[in-house]
């Protein structure tokens, strides 16, 4: 688990930096995250019903929150992941 990579998807969600996200996506070791990623652009892309794009963009955001935190209360994970 790269903790660097929710960061990564936190700043490119903000910034509106959709190429940058698909690239993270492909990515990233973290298979919800690669997920949740995948719902969002897909959403934000063919949904024409805004608050289903909404709803894409805070799970996604809700997952990254999660992730983040989780990863903060267990840092043996971190250590586990560089080796």
């Amino acid at each position: 688990m790269d903790v660097i990579d929710y960061d990564r998807a936190l700043y490119y969600t903000h910034r509106s930096q959709w190429d940058n996200l698909l690239i993270l996506m492909v990515r990233t070791d973290d298979d919800f995250l690669s997920k949740k990623i995948e719902h969002f652009l897909h959403a934000y892309n063919f949904e024409r019903n805004y608050r289903i794009i909404q709803e894409e963009l805070y799970s996604l955001l809700r997952y990254i929150d999660h992730a983040t935190e989780y990863s903060e209360h267990n840092p043996e994970l971190l250590e586990e992941s560089l080796y």
